[in-house]
């Protein structure tokens, strides 16, 4: 994947620290008293490595509060995120997945904290250094999942596919897919083969749901974020037009939904609203069903 920092974090490159900066975020809004969605394990990724471990985990250490474009707006966005993307894919898994697939998986903890049905199994494919740094982490607390959780190392850029099936997914099964803060950084051939391949491997039935940005800006948020952590996310977002990935599952059969996450602000009764200059106003989240077999 894209990146260009590199810190002595466990984690190489970037995007290793930006699944860092979603993890304090999470770690945040666990700790709020309206939390929408708690994430225990969250600290303990931030605290675990040397590049994030003066990074605040709690409202109290954020300097400027809600004010603060980084740790304020920004990580009430990634918290709004967390529990509209967990309640997507409990209610696949509900509805009959057992597998579900999460592409670019970072720090993500769902395996753990969620109330999975019986017999779901939890991919999480990610680089061998964050998949390593996280299994650290969570061997270290004694954490035990509450699905079969199986890592996937592999390169999302590449022919990722043969080794999530050596991992033992099977394409005739029901599954469910999240590509969550992922996109934005493969290069849009990457994308396009990213698609191409959910839908040669989900079966009827199955879900696919991804964050998308479709245009870049020049918003205060990303100096902000730059001097407070280091990490320049205009530098790790691939420049080159995006594709159009929910138009390209259309096209495929698939039954699609594009929403901004200001309707799911609207729906909680929390989370960013727009506003002048928004850094948020390009973002979009899919949500794509493809038909049972012989329904088109």
């Amino acid at each position: 994947m894209a990146g260009t920092e590199q810190r002595n974090t466990g984690i190489k490159g970037g995007v290793g620290l930006t699944a860092l900066m979603v993890a304090a975020a999470r770690a945040i809004e666990t700790h709020r008293a309206d939390a929408l969605a708690r994430d225990v394990y969250a600290e303990h990724f931030v605290r675990a490595a040397p590049a994030s471990a003066s990074w605040p985990v709690r409202p109290q250490e954020v300097p400027q509060g809600e004010a603060n474009p980084l740790w304020g707006r920004l990580a009430r966005y990634f918290a709004l995120r967390t529990r509209v993307f967990d309640d997507v894919l409990l209610s696949a898994a509900r509805a009959g997945a057992r597998q579900v697939v999460l592409l670019g998986a970072g720090l993500d903890s769902r395996a753990y904290r969620l109330d999975w049905p019986a017999g779901c199994s939890v991919y999480e494919i990610d680089s061998e250094e964050v998949l390593t740094f996280k299994r650290g982490v969570l061997g270290g607390m004694g954490a035990a999942p509450r699905a079969t959780r199986i890592p996937v190392a592999a390169d999302l850029r590449t022919d990722w596919a043969a080794a999530l099936i050596g991992a033992g997914f099977d394409p005739a099964t029901a599954s469910t897919w999240l590509a969550e803060g992922l996109l934005l950084y493969l290069p849009p051939a990457a994308e396009r083969r990213l698609i191409a391949t959910v839908d040669r491997l989900t079966a009827g039935g199955g879900t696919y749901s991804c964050e998308v940005k479709l245009s870049r800006d020049d918003n205060p948020l990303y100096p902000s974020t730059k001097a407070q952590i280091g990490v320049d996310l205009l530098a790790l977002f691939d420049p080159d037009p995006r594709p159009d990935s929910a138009g390209d599952l259309t096209d495929r059969g698939w039954s699609t939904s594009v929403r901004t996450p200001f309707e799911f602000s609207r729906h909680h009764g929390r989370g960013p609203l727009p506003e002048p200059n928004d850094s948020l106003a390009g973002n979009r989240w899919v949500f794509a069903a493809k038909p049972p077999s012989g329904r088109r």
